[in-house]
């Protein structure tokens, strides 16, 4: 199972609108600083502190390039998250499966 606190890091970094879009948009392709805060009107500091919560998930990678910090998508922290709900997804579907079952073989036996 997947550590709990890379867990919580990564649903607490999607969790803000802003950063989801900021994932969006780097799924396009690696942006400055300064191009991922165009669109929003923000500040550079105020994307920056995003960046760095989507960095600290290791959704975000950053390098500085000349004078601005480039960023790019990570990989690894959105499959650990993606593996955590498959496994409580077929956790469910077997229980409601199950559920279903039951009421379906009631059923029979009432008629």
């Amino acid at each position: 199972m997947v550590q709990h606190e890379v867990l919580d890091r990564t649903f607490a970094a999607i969790a803000d609108a802003t950063r989801r879009q900021i994932l969006v948009r780097l799924g396009q392709g690696p942006a400055s600083i300064g191009e991922l805060a165009e669109p929003f009107g923000m500040s550079l500091t105020g994307m920056k502190k995003h960046v760095h919560v989507l960095e600290n998930a290791g959704l975000v990678v950053t390098e500085k390039v000349g004078r601005a910090r480039q960023c790019r998508l990570g990989t690894e922290r959105l499959e650990d998250a993606m593996s955590w709900i498959r496994f409580y997804q077929r956790l469910w579907e077997r229980r409601l499966d199950g559920l279903d079952a039951y009421f379906t073989l009631n059923k029979e036996t009432e008629q």
